[in-house]
């Protein structure tokens, strides 16, 4: 098990920077290889570069963050910015973590050790699991869940939305024992009849959550975010 991860800090504006990486000589699980405010300088010198993990800012001139993660081969991210309105495709990105500037240590902290779990999480980690449904027994693989909702014909059974498109009915089973089984950090429930993926998020407000898929009528799936369950939500995504 690694016992430091070693950083990339990229912000365009050098006191952000210089900021941030007094905050990160702070953590002893980071080791910092080398600071950038030109995420273009840094794209250049990638294939030269021995790192796990980018923490970088959204709005900069040439290549924003959000494109720069997407150019980067399995390498963590967290991003430090401003603004809010990114965090939705900052996870659908498979971001480790969002943070609202001013940043924080406790914060960064916090988000340095998700990283450090991911980082060192075993390839073995459970990636399905089986369920009864109404074709058979069926192994559910997370990464394919968009939504578990309850389903209308019956409320023991619950539907889900697969990434493809399709639907599948789960029989009688219960939305607490879903939420055991399905990865803590990338499901959430959002009010009584629906759990989410939080990468299938593609915006959110106060009382609702829009979802990239796009039903028959092609508008966005809109689901309700309730009183009940929106302070967990709200922590499940870091704002």
């Amino acid at each position: 098990m690694n016992t430091k991860l070693k950083c990339l800090l990229l912000d365009d504006e050098l006191p952000g920077l210089m900021y941030l990486k007094m905050l990160c000589e702070q953590i002893p699980e980071l080791e910092i290889v080398k600071t950038f405010n030109n995420p273009e300088k840094l794209l250049a010198e990638i294939p030269n570069l021995d790192f796990d993990l980018l923490i970088s800012d959204i709005e900069m001139p040439g290549i924003d963050g959000l494109h720069l993660a997407e150019m980067l081969d399995n390498k963590l991210m967290i991003f430090c910015t401003a603004y809010k309105e990114y965090a939705a495709d900052a996870f659908n990105i498979d971001a480790v973590d969002y943070i609202t500037k001013p940043v924080k240590l406790e914060r960064l902290q916090k988000a340095i050790s998700k990283a450090f779990e991911r980082f060192n999480k075993p390839e073995t980690a459970k990636k399905f699991i089986q369920l009864n449904t109404d074709k058979g027994k069926t192994l559910l693989y997370f990464d394919q869940i968009q939504l578990i909702k309850t389903a209308i014909s019956d409320s023991r059974d619950k539907t889900v939305l697969l990434s493809d498109g399709s639907f599948l009915n789960l029989k009688n089973v219960k939305f607490d024992t879903l939420l055991q089984e399905l990865p803590e950090a990338d499901f959430c429930r959002i009010n009584k009849k629906e759990i989410i993926a939080v990468k299938a998020i593609k915006f959110f407000n106060h009382n609702e959550i829009v979802l990239h898929h796009l039903e028959e009528n092609n508008k966005n799936t809109t689901l309700i975010l309730s009183e009940t369950y929106r302070s967990d939500f709200l922590k499940k995504i870091k704002i």
